[in-house]
């Protein structure tokens, strides 16, 4: 039972619609065995005395009536039942999103988003299958079955023994080929998965294929994993090729069997033609839950398989989370930052990314990072917003540690401007406001002057109405860059952290925004990780990190006269601004 343990709560929320749809499923399988008996009645009463064409009108009528009765219930019956397994799919669906947006940053490190979405489309669609067709398919199995063998019994013991000696056959066919469905559908998603996140990766990085001239690659490496879908689909096909053909095998022996005893009972005076007509259509209702058992039998294969599979990511645990000694009571953040002796690496297995590190900024203060490439400084910024856990008692917010800071504060009083910047595939405005849905239009055009960014966005033929197409594909990198800065300057954190986030804008344009940046937070912490010496030269204060540990901190000023690292990397910087300078004006 544990596989449905994800699916169990949202079936009983639904359970009144299902119930109200069984029953009248039950209804319309009852009411569908009386035609056979009125056919019968019919066919038997045709020349003997007093039969006349008005007995035949109203059989005929009795049976239309029921017929039209049945196309409303079937109508309702399917409202309710598949109804309600779409609200189902919906309920998981929600879930399995809701238990994504949990999940800490290690897991997307190692799971594809091809993968996720798969799980998203194809599993949860066998799913609701499963859901929907499951209760249809299982009255009819119980209901018809019972019904429809009572009714042949009634009419000759002998013929509906002799009929049914073939159909224990079904069982076998089911247990044996139904594990082979099982199995290799669970291989058929999981090439799914494989493909859809190869597809995601190869339209994702399009730029960089065809700067490199790697269609022709990236269609081989699709070309292939599509084949191996193939392989594995046909895999599955061949199993299903014998499964279904066997249940039409065994269903035909059994109505050969009907036809030879069955006649020679109605020329023997054993039982009426009207008698022998009725019981072929019993069979045929006997017959459709047979048949329907193969069916159920490769929906619970196809959905059992897709919910192992979704359950390995509910039972996913997220690793960053609130611990018991979080104070909920915090809701604000002044902005005074302290580490206190840290040390850190990502797992046991990793290199050191910092050895006993310690720095602290008041609140209202600006701090700048600097140092080589791979030298740490975004962890700082990641260990800060707990992307990463942080070692116990090494961090500190507002002299707070900061497990004791919920997280739901910490993300929302401190926003982080990474250089890789994500805009969805909306309108320039309403990715401004997303910090800030109720902004006003004076707010947006301020924050954009702010940011250096106004003057593009007006050019744009849209203005801000612009929609900027997948991860504002439509936009330089620069662009992006400073639309990503308006958005956190509308939503005015208190704790704001520039990750390099003006790396694809000029040294001048990058050296206004800083300047104004600082001088607009006056009050409030802001982090700033630049390449670029010569843009941090106003900050409160610069740390400088080297081989694991702080090298250097202090002011600009004091940085120089230290005549260290900083220093080297300012005097370098300024000598390839000159000859920057020097060639353009060439």
């Amino acid at each position: 039972m544990k596989t449905f343990e994800k699916v169990a709560p949202f079936v009983k929320q639904n359970i009144h619609k299902l119930i109200f749809g069984i029953i009248l499923l039950i209804i319309i399988d009852l009411i569908s065995l009386v035609i056979p008996k009125i056919m019968q009645y019919a066919i038997d009463g045709i020349g003997t005395e007093g039969f006349t064409k008005l007995n035949l009108l109203y059989a005929g009528g009795v049976i239309f009536l029921i017929a039209v009765l049945m196309t409303f219930m079937r109508y309702f019956w399917r409202y309710f039942l598949l109804g309600s397994a779409w609200f189902v799919d919906r309920s998981v669906r929600q879930d399995y999103f809701d238990h994504l947006m949990s999940l800490s940053a290690n897991f997307f490190n190692r799971v594809k988003t091809g993968d996720l979405m798969a799980y998203a489309i194809n599993d949860l669609n066998a799913v609701r299958m499963l859901v929907g067709f499951s209760f249809v398919i299982g009255v009819d199995i119980i209901v018809l079955t019972a019904a429809s063998l009572t009714f042949m019994v009634n009419i000759n013991l002998r013929l509906t023994l002799l009929s049914i000696i073939p159909l224990p056959l079904l069982s076998i066919i089911i247990i044996v080929l139904g594990k082979q469905i099982h199995k290799r559908f669970g291989k058929v998603q999981q090439t799914f998965a494989t493909m859809s996140g190869k597809v995601q990766e190869s339209i994702s990085g399009i730029r960089v294929v065809k700067a490199f001239v790697q269609e022709d690659s990236e269609l081989e490496k699709i070309s292939d994993s599509a084949y191996d879908y193939v392989e594995q689909n046909l895999s599955l096909v061949r199993v299903q090729g014998i499964f279904h053909p066997s249940f039409m095998l065994i269903i035909g022996l059994s109505m050969m069997i009907v036809m030879v005893y069955g006649g020679e009972a109605t020329m023997i005076g054993e039982i009426t033609i009207g008698e022998f007509i009725a019981f072929n259509q019993y069979l045929g209702m006997f017959i459709w839950p047979m048949i329907a058992i193969g069916w159920v039998v490769n929906l619970y294969q196809r959905g059992t398989a897709s919910l192992k599979r979704l359950n390995e990511i509910f039972a996913e645990q997220p690793e960053i989370i609130n611990e018991e000694n979080v104070d909920y009571s915090i809701s604000q953040l002044k902005g005074k930052i302290k580490f206190d002796n840290l040390t850190f690496r990502y797992n046991e297995k990793a290199a050191l990314v910092f050895d006993d590190v310690s720095f602290f900024i008041e609140a209202g203060k600006t701090l700048a990072i600097v140092g080589k490439t791979g030298c740490g400084k975004s962890t700082v910024t990641d260990l800060l917003t707990r992307i990463y856990n942080p070692p116990k008692e090494s961090i500190f917010i507002d002299d707070t540690e900061i497990y004791k800071i919920p997280l739901e504060t910490l993300r929302n009083n401190i926003i982080m401007i990474p250089q890789d910047i994500f805009l969805f595939s909306q309108t320039i405005r309403e990715n401004i406001v997303l910090g800030k849905p109720k902004a006003t239009e004076e707010e947006i055009i301020q924050v954009t002057k702010n940011a250096q960014v106004y003057d593009d966005i007006i050019d744009f033929r849209g203005g801000f109405d612009t929609v900027v197409g997948e991860r504002g594909v439509t936009l330089s990198g620069g662009q992006k860059q400073r639309i990503a800065i308006s958005r956190a300057l509308l939503a005015d954190p208190n704790v704001l952290i520039l990750d390099d986030a003006l790396s694809a804008v000029d040294t001048k344009t990058e050296k206004r925004i800083l300047g104004h940046l600082i001088k607009l937070r006056n009050n409030k912490t802001t982090i700033i990780i630049a390449h670029r010496i010569s843009s941090l030269q106003h900050a409160d204060k610069i740390i400088v990190i080297d081989e694991t540990r702080i090298a250097e901190q202090g002011t600009h000023g004091e940085l120089l006269k230290f005549n260290g690292i900083y220093k080297d990397l300012f005097e370098k910087q300024q000598l390839e601004e000159k000859i920057s300078a020097t060639e353009h004006k060439d």
